[in-house]
């Protein structure tokens, strides 16, 4: 499994409280340029419109420009593929106060693209402020403990 884009900031961001793992349709130019490492995750987030997850604000950047269509859109809205289950479930999510859907990671399973979407809630800033407390800390803790 090779992870091509990931959203760092969602991570941070948001409190992630169920994942799911979804296919997305693209163009043969988008997948090579994803394999490439030319997109972004950032600021995204999944709708969920008559029983289809599409995904609104991901980019990805034209793979070449000679051969890529004139009419083409880097940040258009894409399909997602999940089951009936899922949709379900995430559209019954969704409508609940505070929760949201936003991608996590693009990444290979197989030969196929995968996008790892998460439904999350928002972090306050003091959360923030006490998750990067903990990083630091358990950073100074192992350079500690590595140069022992």
């Amino acid at each position: 499994m090779v992870t091509y884009i990931n959203n760092k900031r969602a991570v941070f961001d948001y409190e992630i409280l169920k994942q799911y793992e979804a296919g997305l349709v693209l163009f043969g130019h988008e997948v090579k340029a994803v394999r490439l490492g030319r997109g972004r995750l950032e600021g995204a987030h999944i709708t969920i419109r008559d029983g289809e997850a599409f995904l609104i604000g991901a980019s990805i950047a034209i793979y070449q420009a000679a051969n890529t269509p004139l009419e083409y859109n880097p940040e258009r809205t894409r399909k997602l593929l999940l089951t009936k289950k899922e949709l379900s479930e995430l559209e019954q999510k969704e409508k609940q106060a505070g929760l949201t859907i936003v991608p996590i990671k693009l990444y290979s399973s197989k030969r196929y693209l995968k996008l790892k979407i998460a439904l999350v809630r928002g972090r306050k800033k003091t959360d923030k402020r006490e998750l990067l407390k903990k990083r630091d800390a358990k950073r100074s803790l192992e350079r500690i403990l590595k140069n022992q």
